[in-house]
């Protein structure tokens, strides 16, 4: 992940920098270091990074999926269909 993908990650999940420190559990300090190119301990690179993987964010390397530098994508949510007819029973009815 490096800042460009990191401020995309934000934007697509209408997140504050606020956000994504409180998520992932470092100073508000440490990002802000990391956006102005600071280097971070792993752990806190680390933090960042599952924070907004496990938000719904997947990060593309260069060309991974299209022509062109490197991005992010959001996983589709995934809808809650219910139960299904063929499932239903006494034991399930509520």
């Amino acid at each position: 992940m490096n800042v460009v993908q990191c401020r995309m990650a934000l934007a697509g999940l209408g997140w504050l920098p606020e956000d994504l420190a409180r998520e992932a559990g470092v100073p508000l300090e440490a990002l802000q270091r990391f956006d102005r190119g600071e280097i971070l301990p792993h752990g806190v690179y680390a933090a960042l990074r599952d924070a907004l993987h496990g938000a719904g964010v997947i990060f593309e390397d260069d060309g991974q999926m299209v022509e062109g530098g490197p991005g992010v994508r959001l996983r589709r949510a995934q809808a809650d269909e219910g139960t299904r007819p063929e499932e239903l029973s006494s034991a399930n009815d509520g």
